[in-house]
Order: structure tokens, then sequence, then C-alpha cells
């Protein structure tokens, strides 16, 4: 007996087929890593891809509808990426969650009243009972993947869209002028710059390729801190695909539109066009100022004007000298000078940046200002173009927004002055926080 077991502790037959054994798992193991772990890896990029689509398009929505209506449009993105039928319930309502994004710390905190940020989470795993089932992984007991993606979007304004000079086309700055703290001059086409004007801290000129830049001869050298302002960058001017609709609900004294100044709430009493004057548009009232043929609205008296809407279908022309504080004034009037004014045209209450007092000019045409334009918590939004000439002053809020051009002539002084901008027409943009 003892020589059989010393005989068989020395058999050396059939150890191939524990080495064979061996390297099967071997193989499997690295075959289940090179399969196994690059399906995972590409659920979770697809996972990913989705929550960023979901959440987007969740914000977008809410934006301007309910918080239902907007997790319905998501749940339709979320079912035409991830189809119940391979991936369970993968991305359900409960998965979106409306709040707040506090960006410093890079913390959420839900707000189902929010508008702000949205959380939007998807998951392949166990407790779901669609985790990622592995091929070769599961002979060495590693069943399934468990997946997880979150995205987080929030809603922001562009520097450049709450006090700067914005147009879908060229913006022309001819020569001798300022601009300081912060302005911001861009172009979804290219900027022409004349000689002898000065760019502060902080000031942005910006358009798709700054190589597009127009200089005259002298170059940089006449324009200083022009270099160090340059930026390549491109926006979608969203306000201006909501012009038609802001003007409506100005029109119809909508909530939507409706300045905290407005403290009449019916429907804007009715003026004829012809001729108007300042002192004919009462103070917490909204108007609608209507026109025949090829009238225009002139404001003949110049003077100030004060907490009131005024929509109008005419061409407006300011009377030399006017002055709007607290107003909207809005036409639906196409014409390339839609609105005009001689010199001396005040938007905004000269308070030194202080909240309240600013004034508003949109129009579906163009304006064409003459010299000394002022803007204090101004804006002026237009479908075309927007000229004005020398001295203009936005040393204290200015936003101008055009869907043609922008020129200005010589010596004007801008700045960016942070508040008393409160009133103007916004559109929300969207970025990924995380």
């Amino acid at each position: 007996m003892l020589i059989r077991i010393q005989t068989f502790l020395k058999e050396e037959k059939g150890t191939g087929t524990l080495m064979a054994l061996f390297f099967f798992l071997i193989s499997a193991v690295i075959g289940g890593l090179a399969i196994d772990f690059n399906k995972a890896m590409a659920r979770r990029t697809h996972l990913q891809v989705t929550v960023d689509a979901v959440a987007h398009a969740a914000l977008y929505t809410r934006d301007r509808k309910s918080r239902e209506e907007a997790i319905a449009k998501a749940l339709e993105i979320a079912a035409v990426n991830l189809p119940a039928a391979r991936n369970g319930n993968a991305l359900i309502a409960e998965d979106i969650e409306f709040g707040v994004w506090d960006a410093e710390n890079s913390v959420f905190t839900p707000d189902p009243s929010s508008k702000s940020a949205v959380r939007v989470s998807a998951y392949r795993i166990l407790q779901r009972e669609n985790a990622i089932r592995n091929l070769l992984l599961g002979i060495v007991g590693f069943d399934t993947f468990d997946l997880r993606r979150t995205a987080v979007y929030i809603t922001y304004k562009p520097t450049c869209f709450r006090e700067g000079f914005v147009a879908d086309g060229m913006v022309d700055v001819q020569s001798n002028n300022s601009f300081q703290n912060g302005f911001c001059i861009h172009s979804n086409d290219h900027v022409k710059v004349s000689s002898n004007n000065f760019f502060g801290d902080n000031t942005i000129v910006s358009m798709p390729n700054t190589d597009h830049l127009q200089l005259p001869r002298s170059g940089f050298e006449t324009n200083i801190g022009l270099e160090e302002a340059l930026r390549d960058n491109g926006y979608q001017i969203m306000v201006l695909n909501r012009l038609q609709e802001i003007v409506t609900n100005l029109s119809s004294n909508s909530t939507e539109t409706r300045p905290d100044y407005i403290t009449y709430g019916g429907v804007p009493e009715v003026l004829d066009g012809k001729q108007v004057t300042g002192s004919e548009f009462q103070p917490g009232k909204s108007y609608y100022v209507a026109c025949s043929g090829n009238s225009t609205m002139f404001i003949n008296n110049g003077g100030v004007i004060r907490d009131t809407t005024i929509v109008t279908n005419c061409p407006i022309k300011f009377g030399q000298g006017t002055t709007l504080e607290n107003v909207v004034m809005a036409t639906t009037n196409t014409g390339d000078k839609s609105v005009s004014a001689p010199s001396t045209l005040q938007l905004g209450k000269n308070d030194k940046c202080a909240k309240g007092g600013g004034a508003q000019i949109l129009t579906m045409g163009g304006l064409d200002a003459a010299a000394d334009l002022r803007m204090y918590g101004g804006q002026i939004i237009a479908k075309g173009n927007v000229a004005f000439a020398a001295n203009a002053n936005g040393i204290e809020g200015a936003s101008i927004i055009a869907g043609g051009t922008i020129s200005g002539t010589s010596n004007m002084t801008m700045g960016f002055c942070g508040d008393g901008m409160e009133d103007s027409f916004t559109a929300e943009y969207f970025r990924l926080a995380l």
C-alpha cells in the first residue's frame, strides 16, 4: 500500500488537464475584461449622453412651460434613447429633479419650483433589475455591472447680452471711443474697428474667428487694450427669436411681460398714432398706438415719459431731447428706420446704476439715432440694423442687440454697470455644470 501511495504521488498524468483548466479561467477573465468591460463602458457612455440630452430638454422646456410639461418632454427624449424593452426602468420621472445649483461648492439643491437648474440620473442596476449582464465574467462569479450616470444642466446669461453690443452682422466701431469696466462687443460675423479707441480691463471683443477682425493700418497700436480683449466666440441670439412673442405679450398687457411699474391690469388703451405727445401717456398704464397707411407716430414735444408700456404698428419718431424712464416702447414696423430720433434721446434714468428707472426699445425693423444717444440702464433690441452717431454715452448700463449690424461713430463712452438692467429682455442660455 505504501508503494502504491508513493507511486500515485509521483504520477504526472492528467496535469495537462489542470493546466488547461487554469489557462481557460485566465482566458475567461481576460476575455471578460475585453468583452464585458468594454460593453459596460459603451453602455455607460450611452447613459451619459442620454442624461445630458434629457437634462437639456427638461431645462429648455421648463423655461417656458410647467414642471410637468418639462418632465413629460424629457421622458420623450429618454424613451427614444433608452427604450424600456432593452433598458428597463433606466430613467423615470422621479429621476428628473429641478433645483438650484451652487457653482462655488458644486452642490445641487432640489427645488421643484426652480427654473435655473435640473439634475437627471439614469440607472442600470440590480435594484431595478436592469443591470448590465456579463457573458464571460459570469464564469468567475462576476455576473453584472451596475451603472449610474448623472447630469446637471443650468441656465446662465452671457455677459455680452447683459451689457454690450451684440449683432448677428458686423459691429462697426469707429474712432475715439472708450470701452471700460468689462463692456462687451460681439459679432456673429466680424468686428470692424477704426483708430484711437481704448479698451479697458476685462472688456471683451469677440467673433467666431478673430482673424476676421478689421483694423486700420495702425492696427493695435492705436487701439489700446484691443488685442487683450479679443476672443473667439459665437452665440445664437435667442432673444431675437422671442422678440415677436415679447411684443405680442406687451400689446395685450400680459403678465408675462408686464413691468412692476404698470399698475393697470386691463386691456391697453388705444390711441390714434398720427401725432401724440409724451403727456398723453399716463404713468402706470399701457397703450397701443394704431397707425394706418404710411403715417408715423411722432412724439413731438420731447420731455420725459415715465412708467408706461407703448406698443404700436407705426414707425416711431422721437422729438429732440426725449427721455424714457421706466418705459418699454415697441413697434412691429419692419422699416429700416422704424425707430428714429434726432439728437439727445435718453433711455433710462441717470441714477448711477441704481435699480429701476431703465428703458427698452424693441423693434421688428431698424433703429437710427442721431448724436448724443444716452443710455442709463437702457436696452435696444432690433430685428434689423442699429445705427447711432457721435457722442453716445452708455457708461451706466447699455445693451444693444441687433439681428443686422450695429454701427457707432465717434466719441462714445461705454462701460459695464452691473445693476440697473433688471427690466431688460433676455433669453436663457444652457450649459452642462456636472
